[in-house]
């Protein structure tokens, strides 16, 4: 039987039946030809589309688990790697009933989620994560369309270049209590002093709260919890609802994602509540993200969840990825001492030591941000790429389809490992990032920030206090690994589930009174 045959034998004998409309014969034949054709047109349209995307998804390894494949907890990103070094830059892996594209070679990345962006925007549904922990309110999680527009572009306001220019002295003042911390605590947990400065900056700027916030502040502790609680449900078949939704309405499961959302619902409203009563006093708080939104909702149409929602994923992923991001840094300074010392020379030669360095050296200072960015390339801070983004329509590349509705991933991990773009890519080059003139390189990028048009929006605030902190330290300081505690070089990227996982040892590069007398007199712009 061909095709077409096929076809209308599967369709209803009522479909061809005209009704009595008492027509000529010649009307009756007219219109019995052109239903024909329109169904045929339908047909052909149906077929053409087919023939459109005959071509096949990326290769998949195989597996003969029921489940689909298997990825370990921790360091589920080496596992990708081995797939993407042997099937090519693109992988589909199966997740029970799921199909999930993932991108793990720099040139498919730039192709698909940059200069794709628009159609690679939205999120698919994320019931575990999105629906029952977030309940809905997180932007993180939002699909593309005017709710996630309006949440972004009131981010924005406060998150745009020349916005995060303004949180300069205020990231210079956190920074110099940084260096004064670890001065005070040369051989301790380095990591406490740099999660403090992420925690108080970002309060500051989130909420306008000046009181001390340091990383065991409670409120704090419960944010953190709350984003790293979020990395592991939000991690590709860590609940069976995600693939059979109907377990939502089921009053025992997801117990543990419930009693989260109403904990985090709760927090997220008070510090919401707080801005609030302060703008009500006669005491002036000073500007912050939540008093402006607050104060220009009906701009944006965000009910008090929604903005309280807005204001703890500003919190949240500002202060995970940023500490996270430092502490890499540092951590690299550690192991690669050379490389160090080769930052270390340039900061003497542009600045001193005889004043503390600020941002208006970075423009001089190509060397230190060629380390911080290889660094981040290194071992990135979310080497999974956290988030799925959704294709909104076919996405041809090369000679693979990814279809509309697909889950993708660009697996940072992987990416960071493209030999053709970073070659001896599990080599630590910082110069890799520097041209023949001894410039910043323009040609060369990396994603630890994200994709497209879902990339951090904090991102501009988040390059500054990476660098800010990094050029104090560095300039302060020498850093050496402890070779009485053990090193686990992979355990500062997000979702790892390692703690402590770097021991350092600070000396300082000038006398210790000395610099403390530089630090107290450093900027102070704890006041925006």
């Amino acid at each position: 039987m061909s095709s077409f045959q096929s076809f209308f034998a599967l369709m209803p004998q009522t479909m061809f039946q005209l009704p009595d409309l008492h027509l000529s014969d010649n009307a009756q034949l007219v219109l019995s030809v052109g239903t024909c054709l329109a169904v045929a047109g339908v047909f052909a349209r149906a077929r053409r589309r087919k023939s459109e995307r005959d071509l096949p998804l990326p290769p998949s390894p195989p597996t003969w688990r029921l489940g689909g494949h298997f990825l370990p907890h921790r360091h589920s990103s080496l596992t990708i790697a081995r797939w993407i070094d042997e099937y090519g830059p693109l992988i589909t892996i199966r997740l029970k009933l799921e199909k999930i594209v993932i991108i793990g070679r720099y040139k498919a990345a730039v192709d698909i989620m940059e200069n794709q962006g628009k159609l690679t925007a939205d999120r698919p549904r994320m019931i575990a994560a999105g629906e029952m922990f977030s309940g809905g309110m997180g932007i993180g999680f939002a699909h593309w369309g005017d709710r996630f527009r309006r949440m972004r572009r009131a981010l924005h306001t406060h998150l745009q270049p020349k916005a995060a220019v303004a949180y300069q002295p205020l990231q210079m003042s956190h920074a110099k209590d940084a260096v004064l911390g670890i001065l005070d605590d040369s051989h301790g947990d380095f990591q406490k002093h740099v999660l403090t400065y992420a925690a108080t900056t970002i309060m500051k700027i989130a909420y306008g709260k000046t009181t001390s916030t340091s990383a065991t502040d409670p409120s704090v502790v419960e944010i953190r919890h709350f984003a790293k609680t979020v990395s592991a449900v939000v991690r590709p078949g860590a609940y069976l609802v995600d693939s059979i939704p109907w377990l939502k309405h089921l009053p025992w499961y997801g117990r543990d994602l419930k009693r989260g959302f109403e904990r985090t619902k709760k927090l997220n409203l008070g510090q919401l509540n707080r801005v609030r009563e302060q703008m009500q006093s006669d005491v002036d708080i000073g500007p912050s993200f939540m008093r402006y939104i607050l104060e220009n909702r009906h701009l944006y149409g965000l009910s008090d969840t929604e903005m309280a929602y807005l204001g703890g994923s500003f919190f949240a992923a500002g202060s995970e990825t940023t500490s996270a991001s430092i502490c890499t840094v540092l951590m690299a300074a550690a192991c690669f001492p050379e490389e160090q010392a080769r930052v270390q020379a340039e900061l003497d030669a542009v600045i001193g030591r005889h004043r503390a360095p600020t941002f208006t050296d970075q423009q001089s200072l190509p060397g230190l941000q060629a380390f911080i960015s290889e660094s981040l390339r290194w071992r990135p801070p979310m080497p999974t790429g956290a988030m799925p983004h959704r294709t909104t329509q076919d996405i041809i590349w090369e000679n693979y389809c990814i279809p509309a509705g697909t889950t993708i991933f660009g697996n940072h991990w992987a990416i960071s490992r493209d030999p053709d773009a970073y070659p001896e890519p599990d080599a630590f080059k910082p110069q890799r990032w520097i041209d023949q003139q001894g410039c910043l390189r323009d040609d060369l990028t990396f994603f630890p920030y994200g994709f497209g048009r879902r990339v951090c929006p904090g991102q501009h605030v988040a390059q500054r206090s990476v660098f800010i902190n990094s050029l104090l330290i560095f300039w302060a300081f020498q850093l050496t690994l402890d070779p009485t505690k053990p090193l686990d070089d992979m355990g500062m990227m997000i979702g790892q589930g390692s703690e402590n996982s770097c021991a350092i040892r600070f000396e300082t590069r000038i006398p210790a009174t000395e610099l403390r007398l530089m630090m107290h007199n450093y900027p102070d712009g704890n006041a925006l």
